[in-house]
């Protein structure tokens, strides 16, 4: 069944378009990752980035999580999309925090008008950042191969215009190719580490570094994550809702019971990108300017992503943005607000008392959904605290975050070839019932 959907994506003219544009521009983005920015020395990036490796001191693996190696290259897409996904988040809070934000926003044609300063504010944070990126490459040996004002101008430009040029491939993907563009963009970078990463682990058991043994656990631990995110993902409370008796127009419509699913974590991955974006900025300024200013060197130390306060941090903020993007997408006065427009009611619950018992609802399984995506998402973390050796590359693959990004985005592209495969009277992947989308 799947290998006749695959022969019938290439027969239908529109969807094989899509197909092979969407694959295109992915095509680009791998070839920009290891494009080096110009004016750096990437023999010297390599020896540096190798000694600082063996170390144990390395913060790469870490950027290099959503660029898909970009950043260990000094690439034009060494930022990758997360200043975008940063301001996107400052936006966010903007518009709950400041009613005028609000008003804006529902204003007519007010959407646009945040994204448009999305995007203003997306060029700033990587000026800011780039130019922090320009410090670490001062501190490498025999680093930088033009003069220095020179080279922090071309940096500072070059791995903007690659931040801005991969929002425009994320649109571009959505318009015109299939599934949704920035998400996408970190699937494509998280695949793309998979073959270094196995490698690295191979090498370190070779050396002895590593003991098999510990691979063969973790592989278990793995196995059992993909369990827990599968039980985690089909957790739902349903909310029976009973309509009435209604007339619309000439028509009358019976009384009916049905209920609101909802999910034991609703926000998906988002809190973990979000937490992620949120942390990685200011650990990236205080890691690439801490040679030269004291106090940001002390913040970089505080931040290490393999220490119990930066795992305190990021659980924290992974908790609060599972209740944040909740309260974003399930409103409970919208929900109540649309149940009594419709002539609906929560039997045992008055009307006034409906948005009291929604949210009591919502606050009760988001708070053991949320603690459950940050156990998920610390796992890396404490698999090279505890088993020294273990590749950090690899130990963020084999993480939950990236299970659920992989398998959120590949449902959702799926979910989405399948709808245009269904629109053209030919069968989809999946023979009865249909893929249900993650919808990152």
């Amino acid at each position: 069944m799947a290998g006749t959907a695959l022969v019938d994506i290439f027969r239908i003219k529109d969807l094989r378009d899509r197909v092979l544009f969407t694959l295109g521009l992915l095509l680009v983005f791998r070839l920009g990752a290891v494009l080096p920015i110009p004016g750096i020395n990437a023999t010297a990036l390599k020896n540096y980035f190798s000694h600082q490796q063996s170390n144990g001191v390395s913060l790469t693996d870490y950027f290099d999580f959503f660029s898909g190696g970009a950043f260990h290259n000094f690439s034009v897409f060494m930022l990758g999309i997360m200043p975008y996904i940063s301001m996107s988040i400052i936006m966010q809070l903007a518009v709950v925090v400041f009613p005028r934000m609000k008003r804006i926003q529902e204003e007519d044609g007010g959407r646009k008008k945040i994204q448009r300063w999305t995007r203003m504010g997306t060029v700033l944070v990587c000026l800011i950042q780039s130019y922090a990126v320009t410090e670490l490459a001062k501190q490498i040996p025999d680093g930088i191969s033009i003069p220095q004002w020179s080279f922090v101008l071309m940096a500072m430009l070059t791995v903007t215009t690659g931040t801005i040029f991969l929002m425009w491939i994320g649109e571009q993907i959505n318009q015109r190719g299939v599934g949704n563009g920035i998400s996408l963009l970190i699937f494509t970078g998280i695949v793309a580490r998979i073959p270094d990463a196995v490698y690295q682990m191979f090498q370190a058991i070779q050396r002895g570094d590593l003991n098999p043994v510990f691979v063969i656990l973790v592989f278990m631990l793995f196995v059992g994550v993909i369990a827990l995110v599968i039980f985690e993902q089909q957790g739902m409370r349903k909310i029976p809702v009973h309509y009435a008796k209604r007339v619309v127009g000439r028509k009358m419509f019976g009384a009916q019971n049905t209920y609101i699913p909802f999910k034991l974590n609703p926000s998906g991955v988002i809190p973990i990108i979000f937490a992620s974006s949120f942390l990685m900025f200011p650990l990236q300024i205080a890691g690439n300017l801490g040679a030269a200013v004291p106090w940001l060197a002390s913040v970089a130390n505080f931040l290490r992503p393999h220490d119990w306060p930066y795992l305190t941090i990021y659980t924290l903020l992974i908790v609060f943005f599972a209740y944040f993007y909740t309260q974003v997408t399930l409103n409970p006065i919208e929900i109540s607000k649309q149940i009594r427009e419709q002539g609906g009611s929560i039997p045992g619950i008055r009307s006034e008392k409906m948005e009291e018992h929604l949210t009591r609802i919502l606050n009760r399984i988001i708070l053991p959904g949320s603690l459950f995506l940050a156990l998920i998402a610390v796992i890396p973390q404490l698999i090279v605290m505890w088993i020294p050796g273990f590749p950090q590359a690899l130990a963020y693959i084999m993480g939950g975050t990236s299970l659920l990004i992989l398998v959120g985005v590949d449902l959702d592209t799926m979910n989405q070839i399948e709808g245009h495969l269904r629109m053209h009277h030919h069968e989809g992947f999946a023979k009865k019932g249909k893929i249900r989308s993650r919808n990152l």
